[in-house]
């Protein structure tokens, strides 16, 4: 098993290090989401984010971090987080801007499920000094890397710099992160969905039409699908990576939009799933192909094995 640093020997210099802080600070998170409940880091504070959700002490604390981390990596120029109403200028002789949902699943804290950070890098369009709004809203498919971490039973770290998606998990004992699998697959086909069925009568109709077809008896097709669903877009979608099957945040019936945000949740998932071999779409169109328009932006998903990717599209004409 190769160490992460040496696999970091083989990417770009300023890449490289900003991977490295990325993956320094995971570390320091994964500490803390093992003792949050020791540390006074379970629960919520008083305020709400940009995005008008409560603010739990564990999303504040991993911002934070991840601040400190990427300023201290002298390629970052700038900095997104769903934590953070506007962009932050890291170092302005930087290359590179980073896009990050700090600690996902934040809701999952409380009952030690699943959470995780995810994220997604750029080169920045300007040349120098303060960083813009424009370095950031650039579509997926200019995205040079992505990624995330799952802090569940193991700490997880699933990469790609664009050729391909490696797997590492983090020894607790050595702190540092050795890989597991140099070329994650995404199965093409898949027997479990995942999505908040809850709301399926507000969803749209291709999402009505996709969950008869999974709850229909089929024996040809091992149907009805089963359907799993831990509520943290980390959780599920590294299900999604290693056993198949589709992950679903579909627009509401009438809107075009979804709830996920698509700068540092659905570009980032849908650029490992399309390097894994699967798909990421809005319903309508290719999620990397989105041309961003705002720093929030929120985007409609369904992203996962390709022949169920396939089939929603089928379902959405």
């Amino acid at each position: 098993t190769m160490p992460f640093s040496v696999y970091l020997q083989q990417v770009d210099p300023d890449l490289a290090g900003l991977l490295s802080a990325v993956a320094d600070a995971s570390v320091k998170l994964s500490d803390a989401v093992r003792n949050a409940p020791l540390r006074n880091l379970t629960g919520a504070m008083d305020t709400t984010n940009v995005q008008g959700e409560i603010v739990q002490k564990l999303d504040d604390y991993s911002n934070q971090v991840l601040m400190d981390y990427c300023k201290a990596s002298v390629a970052c120029a700038g900095y997104l987080s769903e934590e953070n109403e506007g962009v932050t200028t890291m170092n302005e002789t930087g290359s590179l801007v980073i896009a990050v949902d700090p600690l996902d699943g934040s809701s999952n804290i409380d009952i030690a499920a699943p959470i995780g950070t995810i994220f997604a890098i750029w080169k920045r369009k300007s040349v120098a000094g303060p960083i813009l709004e424009s370095d950031f809203l650039q579509k997926g498919d200019e995205c040079i890397a992505a990624g995330y971490v799952l802090y569940g039973s193991a700490t997880m770290l699933m990469l790609s710099v664009g050729k391909g998606v490696q797997l590492f998990a983090l020894n607790s004992s050595t702190a540092t992160y050795m890989s597991v699998n140099s070329n994650v697959q995404l199965p093409s086909i898949g027997k479990i969905y995942s999505m908040n069925q809850g709301n399926l009568s507000k969803f749209e109709q291709a999402a009505k039409r996709f969950v008869a077809h999974c709850t229909e008896t089929d024996k040809d097709t091992s149907r009805p699908y089963s359907i799993r669903y831990i509520g943290s877009m980390v959780g599920d979608m590294y299900r999604t990576f290693l056993k198949g099957g589709v992950f679903l945040y579909p627009a509401y019936e009438g809107e075009t939009k979804g709830k996920l945000r698509l700068l540092y949740e659905c570009i980032p998932m849908s650029f490992l799933a399309e390097q894994a071999g699967g798909m990421g779409t809005n319903g309508k169109e290719r999620i990397l192909s989105l041309q961003p328009t705002g720093l929030h932006e929120r985007c409609a998903i369904v992203i996962g094995s390709s022949a169920l990717v396939d089939l929603y599209l089928s379902f959405s004409k």
